[in-house]
């Protein structure tokens, strides 16, 4: 039987690297929704997790949850392309899409020919979609998204199709606020982060005339409760903000205002140095227990970790902060399923 929906509750499909690969997302996207969750959240990677099959399955599976992309990248696809498999998505499920874009990596875009991306494109990209989604004919568009002689769908389209941004940086949490319906931040956000970037977001909304209380600001919280494995909540914790501080850890250091001494000690240390890729898939437990000797525990604090009922009540602290949403991120709906008894426990 399915439980009643918690809409303000979400999770990933193929949690961090993927799993056991792309096959294991309809039994996840069941499961979730068996359990509750608003939102089935889908991160593309450049392997197996191209985000329109990836959605295309959970979306035939599922028959109330929303899934939303968390996200893919404006860049990758012609904006025709984009738009009609967003359109594709809608109707197939009858509303369930949200289509979620962000900024992606510019190193690994400069390494594939791709151009980076900018605020103002993602901007451009946002308007350019409503106007196709609502059958309008764009002729001669020459704006940051790139010059098109003509950009067209179907005159018959009259779609309110969910667009979400995943945001990190105030200028794109500025742009959440202005133009998108869903705002996803990035975990390990302290709780002052969280409050400063709810903040942000809500008052660039007001500013441009918008309903701030329209726009759904979700944290994005790791979820690892004592009931898993030691190492496995290593993995998931650890090794998981370790890969985070090799990719952007300056960025991630200065949003939350921590020691960059300290992510120079990281770096420098030279079992980080050895691990060849992303330390959440490649280092060993071995190398992942000596890495957590180099990360402060207030660098780990901010998620919901310990019994099943202090994972539920650090989740519902992060309304409290000024969130209006969670993801529980980086657990499967099974590695869950204690917490968000809980949770539901604690709601009654």
């Amino acid at each position: 039987m399915t439980e009643k929906t918690l809409d303000e509750l979400g999770f990933y499909l193929l949690a961090g690297a993927g799993g056991e690969g792309p096959a294991t997302l309809m039994d996840e996207a069941r499961r979730g929704e068996e359990l509750g969750f608003g939102t089935g959240f889908i991160s593309e990677r450049w392997n197996v997790k191209e985000a329109s099959s990836l959605t295309g399955a959970a979306l035939a599976v599922t028959s109330r949850m929303q899934i939303a992309t968390a996200a893919t990248n404006h860049n990758t696809r012609h904006p025709l392309i984009t738009g009609s498999w967003a359109t594709t998505m809608h109707r197939l499920s009858g509303g369930r899409f949200t289509l979620g874009i962000g900024r992606g990596i510019g190193a690994i875009y400069n390494a594939f020919g791709i151009p980076s991306v900018t605020t103002a494109q993602m901007e451009d990209f946002a308007q350019v979609m409503r106007k196709l989604w609502h059958g309008e004919l764009i002729f001669n568009h020459d704006g940051p998204l790139g010059k098109y002689q003509v950009l067209f769908l179907d005159p018959d389209f009259r779609e309110d199709i969910r667009l979400a941004i995943v945001a990190f940086g105030p200028q794109t949490l500025a742009l959440g606020g202005r133009e998108f319906d869903d705002v996803i931040l990035h975990t390990y956000f302290t709780p002052d982060t969280l409050q400063r970037a709810v903040r942000t977001v809500k008052e660039a909304a007001e500013q441009a005339g918008r309903d701030p209380a329209r726009v759904r600001v979700w944290s994005c919280f790791a979820t690892v409760g004592d009931h898993l494995p030691e190492e496995v909540r290593l993995k998931k914790t650890v090794a998981r903000l370790a890969t985070y501080l090799q990719g952007y850890g300056d960025l991630l250091v200065r949003t939350n205002g921590w020691d960059p001494a300290v992510l120079q000690r990281f770096r420098d240390d030279a079992v980080v140095q050895s691990v060849g890729g992303g330390i959440d898939h490649k280092a060993t437990t071995e190398q992942i227990e000596h890495i957590a000797t180099l990360i402060p525990d207030e660098w780990l604090e901010p998620a919901a970790t310990g019994s099943p009922q202090q994972c539920a009540d650090r989740v519902r602290k992060e309304f409290d902060y000024g969130a209006d949403a969670v993801i529980m991120h980086g657990a499967t709906p099974d590695e869950l399923a204690p917490v968000v008894a809980a949770y539901r426990a604690s709601s009654s």
